[in-house]
């Protein structure tokens, strides 16, 4: 017969025979009933235990907004991702997300271990049908308008798909702390992005008494090209000491005429070295007297031509053109 709050023999599985002597019976009882409490006390351990891991969510989470203004939604932190972004390609190798990448551009060739990424080809009109073959579950472009129809298909097919155009530093920093929240890593994302924005601030604080020498950046030269206020290179020429006098025009990359350029007369242009082996052939340019008297400045496009990682080593390679007095 079962008694209030106690355990059955039936109920345990052992029924109980008849005419078993008492203290046998009530031996047995006792056992029944400390196996029991500690059955009870098990279960709830594992209770607790089970409420203390990490639940995994496969519904999507939204964790941002692209150059696009699509939203990023995922359901998890990106295990495949392919890259056809060289400036996230850098941002995801010091993130030390590297190892998730399938698919890569051409051109993306920095840190070296890029290189053992399954090259994809080029980052604008991509090939479609190769990177969805790579199975990501995240595809990074570059936010050109010629890449919104290679955006959509993706989409399509269930890949979550992003796109950026990095112009500014802020938007480096903007774009490291998310890249960090879609591979799980929030804090390394914000670790990288404040280094770098650490070692910015201590050039612009070691220039910021220095004369402002002025330059132009031509980048290309039919029709002429340079870098506007809009770039975060120049962005780096301020921090690096010196004064773009394109600064004040917002396209990262205006159109201008080389008359104006002669009427402006910077102290120095500064190029890459492709460029500046170009100028010194060009008659027209040669009249420039930066160009005449040796004045051009040829900067490391490795540190300097992409809006990355190396933001900070570019700006302490410009001081050494701009103000080589003060390196030691």
């Amino acid at each position: 017969m079962a008694l209030s709050g106690r355990p059955t023999a039936c109920a345990l599985g052992t029924p109980l025979e008849v005419g078993v002597p008492f203290f046998v019976r009530r031996t047995w009882y006792v056992s029944v009933r400390l196996a029991w409490f500690v059955s009870c006390v098990l279960c709830s351990l594992q209770l607790v235990a089970c409420s203390r891991e990490p639940r995994t969510d496969s519904r999507e989470r939204v964790l941002g907004i692209d150059d696009f203004g699509d939203t990023i939604r995922m359901a998890r932190p990106a295990a495949r991702i392919v890259s056809l972004n060289p400036t996230t390609t850098e941002i995801l190798f010091t993130l030390g997300a590297g190892p998730r990448l399938v698919g890569r551009t051409q051109y993306d060739l920095w840190p070296d271990s890029a290189r053992f990424v399954p090259d994809l080809g080029p980052g604008i009109r991509p090939n479609v049908e190769a990177v969805i073959g790579a199975r990501p579950d995240l595809v990074l472009l570059y936010a050109s308008e010629d890449n919104r129809a290679a955006a959509r298909r993706m989409r399509e097919a269930g890949i979550s798909t992003a796109a950026f155009k990095v112009d500014s530093i802020a938007e480096f920093d903007r774009l490291t702390r998310l890249l960090g929240r879609l591979v799980g890593d929030s804090a390394r994302g914000a670790l990288v992005a404040d280094t770098v924005m650490h070692t910015l601030d201590s050039v612009r604080a070691a220039t910021r008494g220095l004369r402002r020498v002025t330059v132009v950046i031509p980048t290309w030269y039919e029709p002429i090209i340079v870098i506007g206020g809009g770039s975060y290179l120049s962005e780096l020429v301020t921090i690096a000491g010196g004064r773009n006098l394109y600064d004040s025009m917002p396209s990262p990359s205006p159109t201008v005429a080389f008359e104006d350029i002669v009427r402006l007369n910077p102290e120095f242009l500064l190029v890459g070295p492709e460029r500046a082996a170009r100028l010194r052939t060009l008659a027209k340019w040669r009249t420039l007297p930066a160009v005449r008297e040796g004045r051009l400045l040829v900067f490391d496009t490795a540190r300097v031509l992409r809006p990355a990682v190396r933001l900070g080593e570019g700006a302490v390679s410009l001081v050494r053109l701009l103000h080589p007095e003060t390196i030691r």
